[in-house]
């Protein structure tokens, strides 16, 4: 392995590449679920995606907290020229529950020369304990109860848009890889007809010095040397640019990007590998279950947490009336020393006449509501429509793949006739060089439909949103 060394990215790292026995000794292969792997643990919109959840966790964490007891603690003391005037406390811990219901215990003690009346208590203060409920607004549903339920379908829905999130880097990553495997399949077909160009020449000028061609052969043999390193060339800047766009990609685990080496390249057979490695192998149409799309559970989470909100304002329109009942004694020990003869209590009733705000607002959230209703709807149509095309997309590829097959086949055929037909004496360099460019025309459009069919299967993992678990 101490030939690798040297070999992978920018940054030392370290890669368990797969080797082809084909390739040279000091190439390496990047295989496509190795790719996506060290996208999806790496790449900063991943971990980006990752943070939706605890996002998610710490709202629902928060929305809990309205829920916690309470301790509150109240003191007040004025002493002015030798005068106490008053020394107050008062203690009190608070219990809330779901149902619009508070339960208190209150510890009170009050002294001083200009107490007020109603603050009198026996000199080891007055102790309480009571409960207060919302009867009318809150009794249901009240603010500390919707922002649980929300917070609830809003973690719900980050674990949604967390597939989508991730959904989309392999995608994009995806593309990014097709597009290297295309330029590099371009590269080692314009290597090869670049090295016939070069045996050709060879030959032709053998046959010059011979006396068999003319001078004439050797130039059009030399152009046609040219033109293929010309072809070549461009290829390969085409692979460079393909191989910095895959680099974006990729990253380490302490957000360094790193920058793929020359003598890395893309996997040739991924044809075989990509179904399973983009989980769509075996899945045929009638599998798709249009619900269980991340998108439309997203919209869907939404949508519940819009219905909460939609119910808070409804109860909104109920008039207030919150009561509240305490227990007084003195020696909270014994438990007979609460009586219903000792207490302190009161309610509160407010209604406004025409409710016009809370008629608006109500309004609104149902607007809201019929609003992202018909986007769910159009998504839902959307992307049944679209996964359909796709489907039937794909099924298109399969058989121009192999009439693209055909047609480089039957090519080569043509161009081996043709130079055996030239050694014979019984052809020319200009059929020779027709043939070979309606073969290499040829193999180029097989290779953009290679690339339009592996880009077909990502579109599908795409609209299907999957997350990739087995990475």
């Amino acid at each position: 392995m101490n030939r690798y060394l040297s070999i992978v990215f920018v940054f030392t790292i370290s890669l368990s590449y797969s080797q082809q026995q084909t390739q040279a000794q000091d190439t390496l292969i990047l295989s496509f679920s190795e790719y996506l792997g060290y996208v999806k643990k790496f790449h900063p919109i991943a971990k980006q995606a990752e943070l939706a959840i605890q996002i998610g966790q710490a709202n629902l964490m928060k929305a809990r907290g309205g829920f916690d007891p309470k301790v509150e603690v109240d003191h007040n003391r004025k002493k002015f020229k030798n005068t106490e005037y008053y020394d107050q406390l008062n203690a009190t811990f608070k219990i809330p529950t779901w149902y619009g219901l508070e339960l208190k215990g209150n510890f009170e003690q009050n002294e001083g020369d200009y107490l007020n009346p109603e603050a009198f208590v026996p000199d080891d203060g007055v102790y309480s304990a009571g409960i207060s409920a919302s009867l009318g607004q809150g009794l249901f549903i009240n603010k500390r109860m919707a922002d649980v339920k929300k917070a609830k379908f809003f973690r719900e829905q980050s674990l949604a848009d967390r597939e989508i999130l991730v959904n989309q880097i392999l995608y994009d990553a995806s593309i990014a890889y097709f597009n290297w495997l295309q330029a590099y399949t371009e590269v080692k077909m314009y290597e090869d007809f670049l090295n016939n160009a070069k045996v050709r020449v060879e030959g032709v000028k053998r046959s010059v010095e011979a006396g068999d061609k003319a001078q004439i052969d050797a130039t059009e043999a030399n152009i046609t040397v040219k033109n293929r390193a010309l072809g070549l060339e461009q290829s390969r800047v085409k692979l460079m640019k393909a191989a910095l766009d895959l680099s974006t990609f990729l990253w380490l685990n302490d957000n360094i990007p790193v920058e793929i080496q020359a003598n890395v390249i893309p996997d040739i057979n991924i044809e075989t590998t990509i179904d399973g490695v983009l989980e769509i192998e075996g899945l045929p149409l009638s599998d798709f279950v249009l619900e269980n799309h991340p998108k439309l559970r997203s919209l869907s989470f939404k949508y519940e947490g819009m219905q909460v909100d939609k119910r808070l304002k409804a109860n909104k329109l109920l008039p207030i009336v919150d009561l509240q009942y305490n227990f007084l004694t003195e020696n909270p020990d014994i438990a007979r020393s609460f009586n219903s003869n000792t207490y302190k209590g009161g309610f509160n009733i407010a209604f406004p006449l025409f409710l016009r705000k809370e008629r608006g607002d109500l309004k609104l959230a149902k607007f809201k509501l019929q609003d992202l209703k018909f986007d769910i709807d159009n998504e839902r149509i959307n992307i049944q429509n679209k996964v359909l095309a796709i489907y039937r997309e794909l099924e298109s590829f399969v058989k121009q793949n192999q009439l693209i097959d055909d047609i480089v086949n039957d090519y080569t055929i043509m161009l081996n006739a043709e130079e055996r037909k030239f050694n014979f004496g019984e052809s020319s360099l200009f059929l020779i060089n027709s043939r070979e460019k309606s073969l290499i025309d040829s193999q180029l459009k097989a290779i953009e439909l290679q690339n339009k069919y592996l880009k077909a299967k990502a579109k599908l993992f795409n609209s299907l949103a999957r997350d990739l678990d087995n990475l």
